[in-house]
């Protein structure tokens, strides 16, 4: 994304005018296939983190694309990049920053949707991606014992004086 301006509300919002600057939007989502020709023009207004104490309102100003693959069953699409995916309200920085306030924060899902401007499902579901991702990690090896059976021998170093046992 480039910024084509930034202008100051009577509330102190900025509201920032974007434009595309990744030259791969122009490819279809479809076929993949690089359009050429404009078919027109389209305003989103995706949703961001706060910039300080104040919310950034975004406009990005976006084109709209024919697909020039005759083959291909998508006639036209908007620009699109990975961290606004075509029809997001929120930009993927936003809706990880909700999750990992939950996750590593200890906040609760409420006041990280009352601290963001979010509803309880965006969070919750962000919140269920970001855990996801520590709850699929792999366990880190412990060794400390060789077997957790019940009446197995514990390691040596890791024996426990039994009563009687002059240990």
């Amino acid at each position: 994304m480039s910024v084509i301006r930034v202008e100051r509300l009577e509330d102190g919002t900025r509201r920032v005018h974007l434009a595309t600057a990744d030259t791969s939007a122009r490819a279809c989502p479809v076929c993949g296939v690089f359009a050429s020709r404009v078919k027109g023009a389209a305003t989103t207004r995706p949703r961001d983190l706060p910039y300080g104490e104040r919310h950034l309102e975004l406009l990005w100003h976006k084109r709209r694309w024919w697909c020039r693959e005759v083959s291909c069953p998508r006639r036209s699409f908007t620009e699109q990049i990975p961290q606004i995916p075509a029809g997001a309200r929120l930009t993927e920085r936003l809706r990880c920053a909700a999750g990992r306030r939950v996750r590593d924060a200890g906040s609760t899902v409420v006041q990280a949707a009352r601290d963001l401007g979010l509803s309880w499902p965006v969070v919750m579901d962000a919140f269920r991606v970001a855990a996801g991702t520590v709850i699929e990690a792999p366990l880190p090896g412990c060794g400390c014992w060789a077997s957790t059976r019940p009446g197995a021998a514990a390691p040596a170093g890791n024996r426990t004086p039994t009563p009687g046992s002059g240990s």
